[in-house]
């Protein structure tokens, strides 16, 4: 995935609620250029509709439909969260990839995200990653 560099990544995150996780997964998909600020909110608003959680210890975070035009290129951010955030419901989500698809690109970028984490060993090996090179090597095993 070249659309994950090690700028995109955050090792070892201390955030302790899902708010502020999502922001930072949006911060960082705005700091690389992926999108414009207006997306962050969009991110906040997208969870309010429905949560991003996935299971294995996973949430994707993304833009509403209608923050599109906010997308400026695809990216995607990962934030590591060992100590685990309460997504609601008791699902707790130690692995955050903040994701942004220009031109109908997320869905190809969410299946393969979906099929790396599907397998629980993937996820725990991505959450107990100790450098950003094997985090992107990892998600990169797809291609």
């Amino acid at each position: 995935m070249s659309i994950l560099k090690k700028e995109n990544i955050v090792l070892n995150s201390e955030i302790s609620n899902k708010e502020e996780v999502i922001k930072k997964a949006g911060q960082i998909l705005a700091s690389q250029g992926y999108v414009s600020e207006d997306y962050i909110p969009a991110m906040l608003q997208r969870e309010e509709i429905s949560s991003t959680y996935m299971g294995n210890f996973l949430a994707i975070p993304h833009g509403t439909d209608e923050a599109k035009t906010a997308v400026l290129n695809s990216g995607l951010s990962v934030v590591q969260v060992p100590n685990g955030i309460d997504f609601g419901d008791g699902n707790i989500v130690k692995l955050v990839i903040g994701i942004a698809g220009k031109d109908g690109e997320h869905l190809e970028l969410l299946s393969q995200i979906a099929i790396v984490c599907s397998e629980i060993e993937n996820v725990e090996k991505l959450v107990a990653a100790k450098s950003e090179e094997e985090i992107i090597q990892i998600l990169s095993e797809v291609n």
